[in-house]
């Protein structure tokens, strides 16, 4: 099973343009913001937003840092 996070802030300009992406794809995710939920940050070491991370079977299978619609596209696919 896939499982992908978009570790994000509020007031960030690029994760929005992430965020409206994913939803213009159809594309099912979890929203994470690092400084509410820093453990689960660090567990996946998470150092700037935007970051997607896609997990298949609790595995990270794909990074993707930054809006890079092509990339983001492929990764989701996986």
């Amino acid at each position: 099973m896939k499982r992908i996070l978009k570790f994000e802030k509020n007031d960030c300009a690029p994760c929005n343009m992430v965020s409206e992406y994913l939803d213009k794809n159809g594309v099912a995710y979890e929203k994470v913001n690092p400084f509410d939920q820093p453990d689960l940050a660090a567990q996946f070491r998470v150092r700037s937003v935007p970051t997607v991370i896609v997990l298949k079977e609790n595995e990270e299978v794909h990074r993707i840092i930054g809006f890079k619609p092509e990339e983001l596209l492929k990764a989701v696919a996986v």
